[in-house]
């Protein structure tokens, strides 16, 4: 009887996380495009105007993120402006909720086909490539290490700590402004 009443909560509360995370990462996302040369470079050979989707299936939690020149990338929120060019679809919401809350790989749950990918494969893997760098800045070093595929060797302490403050300060600035609008 008590595992019935639950099991509904538990889900919620993942479904709450997963919303949360998708806001954090699309405005942090945002953030490091505007702070991290590395990212920049990443995202410059994305086309301007590319819009980049994570989501849970069917009609779940997204983000969405456009490349708006530069390097730089813009969050949209769950409202896409026009059709996307990549989207990242998680097929259940555990399988986003194992991801989101690092217990298991991106590359891992792709492997195990938690997710499916529309769109151009070679700027899904970019997309990836940025929210592995993203991951690395604002996760703890332990924690990094089992979200992303391969931790940057290159990531020292010290510029790590200053690009997650400005990240962190970012995204904090976003969601004020977002609550002022």
């Amino acid at each position: 009887m008590l595992a019935k009443r639950i099991q509904p909560m538990a889900s919620q509360a993942k479904r709450l996380y997963v919303e949360l995370m998708f806001q954090v990462m699309g405005r942090a996302l945002q953030a490091v495009s505007e702070v991290d040369g590395e990212v920049q470079k990443e995202a410059q050979v994305l086309p301007e105007g590319f819009l980049f989707e994570m989501m849970v299936m069917p009609e779940g939690a997204k983000l969405i993120v456009e490349h708006i020149g530069g390097g730089r990338f813009h969050y949209h929120g769950d409202s896409a402006p026009r059709a996307v060019n990549v989207s990242i679809q998680f097929k259940h919401l555990t399988h986003a909720f194992m991801v989101l809350s690092f217990q298991e790989k991106t590359s891992i749950a792709f492997a195990h086909d938690r997710m499916l990918v529309d769109g151009d494969v070679s700027y899904a893997v970019r997309m990836t490539r940025v929210l592995n760098r993203l991951e690395s800045f604002i996760l703890p070093k332990i924690i990094a290490k089992r979200a992303v595929k391969e931790y940057p060797d290159n990531l020292h302490l010290p510029e790590k700590l200053i690009s997650a403050a400005q990240i962190y300060l970012k995204v904090a600035t976003h969601f004020i402004q977002t609550a002022r609008a």
